[in-house]
Parts: C-alpha cells; sequence; structure tokens
C-alpha cells in the first residue's frame, strides 16, 4: 500500500459506494461533486487501481473495488463503534440499540416489535423516525442498528441487507362510538356513504386497502389521508372518520382512542420487517428482536 494512502480518502469511496453515486454521496456527506471525486481518484492513486466504473446513469465496484469495501465495511463498522465504547469505558454500563423507524409504522406496532428488549437492563433505546429510504442509508453506514418497517429493503447490489419478517396482523375497521353504530348496520357497504380515513400510499397497506374496496366494488368516500398513524386514530376516534388499524393493538386502540371495532378488512394484513446489514457480529439485542413475535 502507498505510503500516501488517507483513511478519508477511503471513507468518501466508502459512501460514494454505499450510495451508488458521486452525487447522492455529495449530498449524504454536505460536499461539492467535485471535492469527492476528487478524494475517490486519489485513494485509487494510491492504491494503483480503479475502484469504481461507469453503469448507466451510476457507478458499479470493479474487482478491485468490491475488495476495497469488503474492507472498508469492517474499518468503518468499528469506527462507528468506537465512540460508544470509549464512553462506555469511563461511564456506567449501556447498551445502547439505535433503531430507525419507518413513518409509515404504527406507533403502537412499533412499541410491540421492540418489546423483547425494553426491560433489558441499562438499556439506552435511540428511536430515528423518518422516510424509508433515509433510514436505509442511514443503516448502510452502521447510524443505526437495525431498522423496523412494513417493507422488505429493495435489492441493492452495493448494500448488502437482510429482512427479516417479525409477523404480521389481520387489519380491522374502527371508528367513534357514534360512527360505529351507524357503520355496523350496513358493513362494508356503508363505506361508500360513512367517511373514511386512510393512510397515505407511502405505507405498504395503502395497496391492500384500496384492491379490498374494489374487489367489493366500494368506491370509499375518503375524507382524510394521514403519513402519521397516530395523527390517523386521533383523528378517526375524533369522529371523523372510519379508519383501518392492524389488530395486533386491539387492545390499547380501543384503551388509548376509546374507539370501537367494526368489521374485519378482511384478506388485509400489514406484514412488518426488521432490515440490517450483514454483519460477521450481530448486535445481541437485534438478535433478540428477531425472534418470532406472537
Amino acid at each position: 500500500m502507498s505510503t500516501t494512502f488517507n483513511y478519508k480518502h477511503l471513507y468518501y469511496f466508502w459512501v460514494v459506494a454505499k450510495e451508488g453515486g458521486i452525487s447522492k454521496a455529495a449530498d449524504k456527506l454536505d460536499m461539492a461533486v467535485q471535492t469527492v471525486s476528487a478524494q475517490v481518484r486519489e485513494l485509487e492513486r494510491a492504491l494503483g487501481y480503479a475502484l469504481l466504473k461507469p453503469a448507466g446513469r451510476g457507478l458499479v465496484l470493479t474487482d478491485a473495488g468490491v475488495a476495497a469495501m469488503q474492507q472498508a465495511d469492517h474499518i468503518f463498522q468499528l469506527g462507528e463503534r468506537l465512540p460508544g465504547i470509549v464512553r462506555d469505558a469511563v461511564s456506567s454500563p449501556a447498551v445502547r440499540l439505535a433503531v430507525g423507524v419507518s413513518d409509515g409504522l404504527p406507533k403502537l406496532v412499533v412499541h410491540r416489535l421492540l418489546y423483547p428488549v425494553i426491560a433489558e437492563p441499562n438499556l439506552r433505546l435511540l428511536c430515528h423516525e423518518g422516510e424509508f429510504d433515509d433510514l436505509l442509508g442511514d443503516l448502510a453506514l452502521h447510524r443505526l442498528d437495525v431498522v423496523l418497517s412494513d417493507r422488505p429493503a429493495p435489492s441493492n447490489p452495493n448494500i448488502k441487507l437482510y429482512s427479516h419478517a417479525m409477523g404480521s396482523t389481520a387489519v380491522a375497521w374502527y371508528a367513534a362510538p357514534e360512527l360505529a353504530a351507524r357503520a355496523k348496520e350496513n358493513f362494508p357497504e356503508c363505506l361508500a356513504e360513512l367517511p373514511v380515513l386512510l393512510p397515505t400510499s407511502h405505507t405498504a397497506v395503502r395497496d391492500r386497502l384500496d384492491n379490498w374496496f374494489e374487489n367489493r366494488a366500494i368506491r370509499p368516500r375518503i375524507v382524510g389521508e394521514f403519513e402519521d398513524s397516530a395523527l390517523l386514530k386521533t383523528f378517526g376516534s375524533s369522529g371523523m372518520g372510519v379508519f383501518p388499524a392492524a389488530e395486533w393493538v386491539h387492545d390499547d386502540l380501543i384503551a388509548h382512542f376509546a374507539v370501537e371495532r367494526i368489521g374485519t378488512c378482511e384478506g388485509v394484513a400489514d406484514h412488518f420487517f426488521a432490515i440490517g446489514t450483514e454483519k460477521k457480529v450481530l448486535h445481541p439485542l437485534v438478535q433478540r428482536l428477531l425472534q418470532p413475535v406472537g
């Protein structure tokens, strides 16, 4: 290896490879495209091999790039852990778990998915909510230990991810008591007349709900669409409309939102996944999360 080898250059290459292009990496690093490109070229000169090559509108790894990427993954995975290791060495021991939560995931479901680790002594749980693609980017950069989502990770040749199914639950319709009484008289046909609240299309379950309506020739009277599941339930409990929710959290929903169950959304289910990077040593609490949820 050349004596001019620079770990900063390796880091910029690593981000470029993870993001699939120099422009995306520059945005992630908050740097100029020209600067990032120059740093990668410096690394290639130091190593004596091209690490990236054009492919369509993006970049892919050369054989040398694949070898460099494997080592960079190990190096920066250890680097991400270093601050926590040092902090724990001089303070009370803590078990840190950084979880990314897809913004379409119901909050009550998130609590249930994380329940197996909540009682861990000295747990320091960090929950970051955000858009699915952004969370996967942070996961690839080892800023997160795991991502919880309602869909598996898409295939990406530059990022080795696994998607572990954590379970699924039927979906049912709920409403405030007065509206529920009207809905039960002619369910589900009444959903063509009564106000309906739905999650927005950024959730995986929205397509299944739309198909459910179409298969029953019901044209719902949609009066509200919500990205945030907690807002959906809050407006639903106020009487604004009938709304769908995962039956996993039926008891909590009844207790906290004072709504009633109208009927099952037959054939529609919500699916939940834990997404992580393929590491030689998996976080012990992530291992615990991967146990099946009843």
